[in-house]
C-alpha cells in the first residue's frame, strides 16, 4: 500500500517534552512510513483524522522551519529530540526535506540537539552536523536479525543500513548513539559487537507488548520473548557485551 501524504500547516512546532533528560520535542511530520508494528506511536492517529492503518499516512508540517524559529527565541535552552513520535528522517524527508529546513534553524542555537532515526538519511545532512558539539545522533537498532527486522519494521531500512550509518557518523566525529528499543529477538552478543565500535553510548528500552505484536511472537514461535525474566537475562547479556561504554535504561 503506498503511503497517502499530505501537507499541512502546523499550529506549533516545539512542544514540552516528557521524556527524562528531554526538555522539548520536535515532530516534522505526523504519522510515519516506516510502518513498525509495534510502535507506540499510534494513539497519534486520532488526532488527525486518518481512518487509514498506521504506517500508510504521513502529515507533512510545511511550515516547521518558520515555527521553530520564531518558538526558540521564547524557549529556555535545553535539550530537543527530534523525533519523539514520528522519524524525522523517513521516506517523505527525501522529499521535503523538513527537518533538514529544521536542523538549519538548530545547528547554532543554544540548545542541544538529539537527532533519533532508523534511516541512514540523516547522512545527506552531514555538512550541517560536523563541527557542532550540541548534535548528538542516535540510531535505532532494535535486533541483529533482518529477518526479525522485516517482521516488526517492514518498511524500515535494513540493519545493516543503520550500523553503517553509525560508521559512518562516528568517523565524521558526530557524537552516535545506538537505541536498543524496543528489544527484539536477537543475539546480544552479536548487536553488541556490531554497535560497539561506532558508538559513544547505548540506550536499552524493554517493550510492554501490545496485543497485536504478543500474537506476532507467537505465530512466530518466539514466546520466550513475552517472558520477562528472559528479556531481563537478555539485557544483561547485552550489558555485558557492551562493558566499556556508557548504558542507561530506560
Amino acid at each position: 500500500m503506498a503511503c497517502i501524504t499530505r501537507e499541512i500547516v502546523a499550529k506549533s512546532i516545539l512542544s514540552r517534552s516528557g521524556i527524562s533528560g528531554i526538555n522539548y520535542c520536535v515532530n516534522p511530520y505526523v504519522g510515519c512510513g516506516h510502518g513498525c508494528v509495534y510502535c507506540y506511536a499510534t494513539f497519534m492517529k486520532k488526532y488527525t483524522g486518518h481512518t487509514e492503518p498506521w504506517g500508510s499516512f504521513v502529515d507533512v508540517k510545511i511550515n516547521s522551519p518558520v515555527l521553530l524559529r520564531k518558538a526558540l527565541t521564547r524557549a529556555a535552552p535545553g535539550t530537543i529530540i527530534m523525533s519523539s513520535v514520528t522519524d524525522a528522517y523517513q521516506p517523505a524527508e527525501k522529499k521535503y526535506g523538513i527537518t533538514r529546513a529544521c536542523l538549519e534553524v538548530l545547528v547554532d542555537a543554544p540548545f542541544h540537539c538529539d537527532l533519533l532515526t532508523k534511516s541512514p538519511l540523516v547522512l545527506r545532512d552531514m555538512d550541517l552536523l560536523k563541527g557542532h558539539d550540541n548534535i548528538e545522533v542516535g540510531l535505532t537498532i532494535t535486533t541483529d536479525d533482518d529477518i526479525m527486522r522485516r517482521i516488526f519494521e517492514p518498511k524500515a531500512p535494513p540493519i545493516r543500513e543503520r550500523i553503517d550509518a553509525l560508521k559512518a557518523l562516528h568517523e565524521n566525529g558526530i557524537a552516535t548513539y545506538a537505541f536498543v528499543g524496543p528489544l527484539l529477538p536477537m543475539n546480544p552478543d552479536v548487536l553488541a559487537k556490531m554497535v560497539f565500535p561506532y558508538v559513544d553510548r547505548v540506550l536499552i528500552d524493554r517493550m510492554n507488548y501490545a496485543s497485536k505484536t504478543a500474537l506476532l511472537y507467537r505465530k512466530a514461535g518466539l514466546q520466550k520473548w513475552l517472558d520477562p525474566e528472559f528479556v531481563d537475562k537478555i539485557i544483561e547479556r547485552l550489558k555485558e557485551s557492551l562493558a566499556g561504554k556508557s548504558i542507561d535504561l530506560c
